[in-house]
């Protein structure tokens, strides 16, 4: 889209957000209760810098949405949060319209609050699955015999193999960055042939505690030994998990691990649905990329 959309008559308009104004949504998000990553908007804005989008009313900032476009004609909508005070006036639905635009001609993904599943599908958003947010302590010990290392030193094409395998479209790039995150631990599991990735898993520090995405395996013995290897990282603390409802091993393994539901999120599409392999999906890698 172009760099700006234009001054309404209200003094409203959209533009695309400078990287400062990516950490001011990442706040907002924070304080709306979905506990990003600390590091996350530094990986999320190299993506697409055009794909984050700001509503400034009078010049202030009052709105924002991400509408990151990935290769292959794919793209994921998220960071859809319009101020308290300036909620009912419309300013979100002008936002809504930009980034639309500027997904024009893409399969469209968000991971929306349930409540507002009408309001997607209005948009001509359809239901996909469900994803459910577990969240506590993991229980120390207890992994099994998966052979594990540090990702950083699996050869990458293995990883983005893997990742274009189970994500809608590649994004080298955003893994690049994602695995080595500040603070953040990634391990790769290996299987006994030569080049056999069976498993990935990155756990990285939040506002409250950590999240572990993407949690790749090739079953739920290696997720099991994945999700606990890197649990260690949290040191004790609370861990948060983003599992696919359709896996119904992954949902089987966090209530194993104590782990318990702590809200969903309904993953719709705008166009085809994308044909993914959820059951060797146990966590998906964020509610905003995708």
């Amino acid at each position: 889209m172009e760099r700006s959309e234009g001054q309404g008559t209200d003094g409203y308009r959209v533009r695309v957000m400078s990287r400062a104004e990516l950490d001011l949504a990442v706040e907002w998000a924070r304080l709306e209760g979905w506990n990003p990553g600390l590091h996350d908007a530094g990986a999320f804005h190299a993506v697409d810098p055009a794909g984050f989008l700001v509503g400034l009313l009078d010049g202030q900032p009052v709105a924002s949405l991400s509408v990151v476009r990935y290769p292959g004609s794919f793209g994921f909508l998220g960071f859809y949060i319009v101020r308290p005070e300036a909620r009912g006036r419309g300013y979100g639905w002008t936002l809504w319209q930009a980034g639309l635009r500027h997904l024009a001609g893409c399969t469209v993904g968000l991971d929306g609050v349930v409540a507002q599943q009408d309001n997607y599908r209005k948009s001509g958003f359809a239901l996909s699955h469900r994803n459910i947010r577990f969240g506590g302590s993991l229980p120390e010990g207890g992994a099994g015999g998966t052979r594990m290392v540090d990702a950083l030193t699996v050869p990458f094409d293995r990883l983005t193999a893997l990742d274009a395998a189970l994500f809608p479209a590649p994004r080298p790039g955003f893994l690049t960055n994602w695995i080595a995150l500040p603070g953040a631990t990634a391990l790769a599991a290996l299987g006994t042939g030569d080049g056999d990735v069976r498993g990935l898993g990155v756990i990285r520090p939040c506002h409250d505690g950590w999240k572990i995405g993407p949690l790749y395996a090739a079953d739920a013995t290696v997720a099991r030994d994945l999700l606990l290897a890197l649990g260690r990282a949290a040191g004790g603390g609370p861990v948060f998990l983003d599992v696919p409802e359709p896996n119904a091993a992954g949902v089987r393994l966090a209530e194993e691990l104590g782990l318990s539901p702590q809200f969903e999120t309904a993953r719709m599409y705008l166009g085809p649905a994308p044909a993914t392999e959820l059951w060797r999906v146990f966590g998906i890698t964020s509610f905003e990329l995708g």
